[in-house]
């Protein structure tokens, strides 16, 4: 018997059902729910092929929800940290440097020593 024990505590991901974490294994069967209704509801009236595509595409986005990782962020924390960065708080930065040096010696200037 083997077990991996990860380097980075932070890197362990506990598995629920079939190596899925819950995460994962919700949203992988909430996309199935989401294909099985819309191909039942669709088939009748578009035909199976466009009623299996719109499955695929109605499905994805759940999936996708379910495994994206990027930087440890999930989809939602990710999806808000780019709302932030881009529309939220977006805009202009003014950069203003201060010469220290110079500062110090108008100060020395200024004073008398006598």
């Amino acid at each position: 018997m083997e077990i991996k024990i990860p380097k980075e505590i932070r890197q362990h991901r506990e598995t629920i059902f079939f190596g899925l974490s819950l995460r994962q294994f919700l949203c992988a069967a909430l996309a199935v729910g989401i294909a099985v209704t819309v191909y039942l509801f669709l088939a009748p009236a578009l035909g199976k092929e466009t009623a299996s595509w719109l499955c695929v595409l109605a499905a994805a986005p759940v999936a996708v929800a379910g495994f994206f990782s990027y930087n440890s962020l999930t989809l939602e924390q990710f999806l808000w940290a780019l709302l932030k960065s881009e529309l939220l708080c977006a805009g202009g930065r003014r950069f203003v440097s201060e010469n220290f040096y110079y500062t110090l010696l108008a100060r020395k200037e200024d004073i008398d020593f006598d």
